[in-house]
């Protein structure tokens, strides 16, 4: 008797974490893989911040349930974030924090869609987007860019996709998997279409923020007559590597922040106690760790860049942010049993031990991920076993 709902039936494994199980199977048995696949820095979290940590485990004042949406002195600095750096206007009481922006996509998607409520996603997109809007009933509607355009689609491909169900947009600026950036020209754009359909909630993802080589930050909500209608979405994983800490938190309208914390409450309740407190420390500290780490993938971007680019077949462009290129690999497809960049990607692993993701869970199946957010003696030796075992294709 199967028992299972549909909707876990239907759900697809996240590629991201589906990539880096096959790799630990493979270190298991003894292989030397160097990973980069997933969207995790290389660096430990900043000692100050850890210290953040302990002062709150020896003060014993954190050890009970905290409030639903966050510690109030976190939200406030939170909130004095967005004003400062992000010309956003978020009060204490419109900001939640979460288990990871994953778990703040998650409720927003469950607070805003009814079944066959449709959601505009940029595509490429994080894996996750598309199955969250699929777990609240929602449906994807794709537009896409290509990597001639830096995989940016633009306003025109969002106005025809725009329907009488559209409920929401998404995008990620940084983008993962893309590394692209949306330019205060791009988002005008954007928000001269969208000012047309004023019911339409757009969610900007900008965990990426810190990690931008194009210049100051843009945040889509700081432009005239979007602010009531954005949600920034952001957290603490990349820009200070807190992957594990998991610590996410949105700045919403107030009648969708507080839609989110019902839904939390029922969930998860509170994030960790102690994380939050990290995090607090993180927000409140110069960001010189953050900046040393943001200058170390810069480097590492062009070292990556120059190897894929003598790589024959492989098509490149230059990423403006996060820690991610996006090549097309769609040349090597058709030799000896390589049909798709899921197929090139298990190759790859079996004959260099090198671990990245196809771009079909992204909403591209031309191309893969590889993330550098590795050493660059472990880059260089990813990049030669690649370049080898692609050779052997030819």
């Amino acid at each position: 008797m199967d028992l299972l709902s549909e909707r876990i039936k239907n759900m697809v494994e996240s590629s991201t974490l589906a990539m880096a199980a096959k790799a630990r199977e493979m270190k298991q048995k003894g292989f030397d893989v160097i990973s980069l696949s997933l969207g995790e820095p290389d660096f430990k979290t900043p000692k100050h911040i850890q210290e953040g940590a302990k002062k709150a485990i020896d003060d014993g004042k954190y050890f009970s349930y905290a409030p639903v949406n966050g510690y109030l002195d976190l939200r406030e600095a939170i909130s004095e974030k967005f004003k400062k750096e992000n010309e956003l206007n978020y009060a204490p009481d419109q900001i939640v924090v979460s288990n990871g922006a994953k778990q703040s996509i998650a409720n927003l998607f469950l607070a805003l869609l009814d079944p066959g409520d449709e959601v505009i996603i940029y595509a490429p997109y994080w894996v996750s987007y598309s199955a969250l809007v699929e777990l609240a009933e929602g449906k994807c509607v794709l537009i896409k860019g290509d990597i001639k355009d830096d995989f940016k689609a633009n306003a025109d491909q969002l106005k025809a996709a725009i329907t009488d169900k559209t409920k929401a947009v998404i995008f990620s600026s940084p983008c993962n998997p893309t590394g692209s950036v949306f330019t205060r020209e791009d988002f005008e754009a954007m928000a001269q279409v969208l000012s047309a359909h004023p019911e339409i909630i757009v969610i900007a993802d900008e965990i990426y923020e810190l990690i931008n080589f194009a210049g100051a930050h843009v945040s889509i909500g700081s432009l005239p007559g979007m602010e009531h209608r954005t949600v920034t979405v952001n957290g603490f994983a990349k820009g200070f590597a807190m992957t594990g800490w998991r610590v996410g938190y949105i700045g919403a309208p107030l009648w969708l922040a507080k839609a989110a914390n019902k839904i939390q409450g029922q969930i998860t309740s509170a994030n960790c106690s102690i994380a939050q407190r990290a995090a607090l420390t993180a927000l409140t500290s110069p960001k010189e760790a953050s900046k040393a780490m943001a200058n170390a993938y810069y480097q590492r971007r062009q070292l990556v860049y120059d190897l894929l680019k003598k790589i024959p077949g492989v098509e490149v462009n230059m990423p403006q942010g996060a820690f991610y290129f996006f090549p097309d690999v769609s040349s090597y497809f058709g030799k000896k049993e390589i049909h798709n960049a899921a197929d090139l990607c298990i190759y790859l692993l079996e004959e260099s031990h090198v671990s990245l993701v196809s771009g079909e869970g992204f909403g591209e199946p031309n191309c893969l991920r590889l993330s550098y957010a590795a050493s660059e003696e472990h880059l260089k030796m990813a990049l030669a076993r690649i370049t080898k075992a692609l050779e052997k294709l030819i």
